[in-house]
């Protein structure tokens, strides 16, 4: 191979050495003079014309072959290299990606990971056997009878986990504690599909105040939203039987109507409310992780709002204007409702005191009577009296029970109502509280700029301070914008709400009225036909009725057999 720089065409000499290229050494340094000079001469030449280096012509070039067998290129020359023991030289094949069986199954490593991740796996301290490095063991792929069992496994849908289900029941109420202290509590039953609680049944025990406590914490958590309210308290016969049902009753539907709330069933007060068995302990602890929120400060002091009363509020929309107009309104109408419901409640309670009455009157002249032909009538006359007083205080109960615990409650609802209106009023004057601040800060921002640069640090502070103010007023702002949003939606709900309550207390109402007017004329028909049946000759009772009428007790009812016989003739 010629090696002289004219031929190269780079113009330089190759750097390999004269016996790396088989030169005999003797030779070597006999020419050596020469090619320094023959090399600084081409040096020269490279610095003299820089881009010639990079200057490439086609130039004839005769290969030799050179024997060098420790060159990593190989031999060159005409001559074919040696076979390979094979004989046949192949190319190299290209690595083949591996067929997982599963998702899960670890790939075996190949040799070049294995190097380029020797330096990783020095940092790491794995455990080492007599073997070497142990690697983890391959997931297995899961088997056919695992996946079928796992899709047989009952799923919940996104809807159904984000809106949960709730059947709440307040039941058996009891008196508890001595004569200071007596108080009735209830068992709250619930049963949800909520994955927020540990299991889908259970039950716990409340009373009265834990059920107030519950609606404040909702209030004051939950800024804008129409909480249902408990019933009001009772300081007189707070332990009569039909004020404690009714009771029972309104904190039933307090409860249902929270956990169906699309907000409110998230609480987390409700979910300590209807869960914990220590409910006292825990509600303690939750007001010292908190002692700063009190009642209807929570929202405004996580941002560090104030909520001052201000001055007078100037309603300036025209929705929430019209809608207050409207709520006063029907607050008033309920209110006559309410009033006309307990005439008509008091008009029942005293036809079941005057039928009380009559019938301890016509059992003493039953009592006084000698004839048993007029006595029994008369005994007969006085039961039926006595059922139908209590048919009467039923019916005054269902009327309490089905309208008008409907009614107080909407009158309760409505209370609710206007205190989100002034929570929402609170919200509008802690905005332009927060703007009034920001102007002063503003101010003073800018009379520290006229002062020039003597005022740096204060400057810095002042504009440290504008910023704060900024972003207080940018958050009162959007608090006020969201809870106008969320109050619209609640009115929404609160009117779609009030007519199916409504149309479905009067339907209980009227549905009451019928069954009861239906007993009562069936007790006069079988009070008829039982004195249709004694004038034809049977007795009105039993023969041992004369003994009951000297002795003055009251007769016992007369036999089936004559009313059987007598409703057949009528048939």
């Amino acid at each position: 191979m010629d090696l002289d720089g004219g031929d190269s065409p780079w113009g330089d000499v190759p750097s390999q050495s004269a016996g790396a290229l088989g030169t005999p050494r003797s030779e070597t340094e006999g020419t050596a003079p020469e090619q320094s000079t023959q090399q600084e001469a081409t040096r020269s030449t490279a610095r003299r014309n820089p881009r010639a280096r990079g200057k490439i012509s086609a130039q004839a070039t005769k290969l030799e072959a050179v024997d060098d067998t420790f060159d990593p290129l190989g031999p060159l020359g005409d001559k074919p290299a040696e076979t390979s023991p094979t004989g046949i030289e192949q190319a190299p094949v290209p690595p083949q990606k591996e067929a997982f069986a599963g998702r899960n199954v670890r790939p075996t490593s190949s040799a070049s990971q294995a190097s380029s991740a020797a330096g990783l796996m020095d940092s790491v301290n794995l455990e080492e056997d007599g073997a070497g490095f142990r690697d983890p063991p391959p997931v297995q792929p899961p088997s056919e009878a695992e996946g079928a069992a796992r899709q047989q496994q009952p799923s919940i849908s996104v809807e159904k986990a984000a809106h949960p289900t709730f059947d709440i029941a307040v039941g058996d109420p009891h008196k508890v504690g001595d004569l200071t202290s007596s108080h009735i509590v209830y068992q709250v039953r619930t049963k949800t599909t909520s994955k927020a609680y540990r299991q889908p049944e259970f039950t716990v025990s409340r009373r009265y105040r834990d059920f107030l406590w519950l609606y404040n914490s909702l209030h004051s958590n939950n800024p804008g939203v129409v909480v249902p309210p408990p019933p009001e308290k009772q300081a007189v016969g707070r332990f009569d039987t039909n004020f404690v049902e009714s009771r029972r009753a309104a904190l039933e539907r307090m409860l249902n109507k929270i956990a169906a709330h699309p907000i409110l069933q998230h609480d987390g007060d409700l979910k300590i409310f209807l869960e914990s068995e220590a409910f006292n302990v825990d509600v303690k602890n939750k007001e010292n992780r908190e002692p700063d929120l009190g009642q209807s400060k929570g929202m405004f002091s996580s941002f560090g709002i104030s909520v001052g009363g201000g001055g007078k509020f100037v309603e300036h929309d025209d929705w929430f204007h019209d809608r207050k107009i409207y709520l006063d309104a029907l607050e008033n109408q309920l209110k006559a409702l309410m009033k006309a419901i307990d005439t008509v409640v008091a008009q029942r309670k005293g036809l079941a005191e005057a039928a009380g009455e009559f019938s301890v009157s016509i059992q003493s002249l039953a009592a006084v009577e000698l004839s048993p032909i007029l006595s029994s009538p008369l005994y007969g006359l006085s039961d039926l009296q006595v059922r139908i007083k209590e048919l009467y205080e039923r019916q005054a109960q269902q009327d309490v029970l089905t309208l008008g615990i409907t009614i107080d409650e909407y009158l309760r609802l409505i209370g609710s109502i206007k205190t989100a209106f002034s929570q929402r009023q609170k919200a509008y004057h802690s905005w332009h509280t927060a703007e009034s601040d920001l102007q002063k800060r503003k101010h003073s921002q800018e009379k520290l700029l006229r002062q020039g640069k003597s005022q740096q640090d204060r400057l810095n502070q002042a504009n440290a301070d504008v910023a704060d103010a900024e972003r207080r007023v940018h958050q009162a702002r959007l608090l006020f914008e969201d809870m106008g949003r969320l109050m619209r939606n609640e009115l929404q709900r609160f009117e779609k709400e009030k007519v199916e309550d409504f149309k479905s207390g009067v339907e209980t109402f009227l549905e009451s009225a019928v069954e009861a007017q239906k007993e009562l004329i069936e007790l006069w028909e079988t009070f008829l036909l039982q004195l249709d049946a004694g004038e034809d000759g049977n007795p009105f009772y039993p023969p041992d009725s004369e003994q009951n009428a000297s002795t003055g007790a009251p007769a016992p009812e007369g036999p089936s057999e004559p009313t059987q016989v007598s409703r057949t003739e009528e048939a």
